[in-house]
């Protein structure tokens, strides 16, 4: 994992802020989290999504690294 890889993962998400979709993370110990959400923000060294709950409009923020979407901790897929 190299500088530009990062580089290219922050350039990819940040054409989509605003954008739907579904994330995958592997929480370790054979746990996986599927939720849906909006890439809310973009940092440096992080990006927001804003997840839904499914519980009368409540929203919650996650952050994950850009790391994680390259090490396939993170899967992120685009919603229609």
């Amino acid at each position: 994992m190299n500088q530009k890889e990062l580089n290219k993962v922050r350039t990819v998400l940040s054409n989509h802020v605003g954008s739907r979709v579904r994330v995958r993370s592997n929480r370790g110990r054979h746990k996986i989290e599927v939720s849906e959400g909006v890439i809310s923000e973009i940092y440096p060294s992080i990006f927001l999504i804003q997840v839904d709950d499914g519980l009368e409009d409540t929203m919650h923020t996650v952050s994950y690294s850009y790391a994680d979407v390259l090490t396939k901790d993170v899967q992120l897929m685009l919603c229609s």
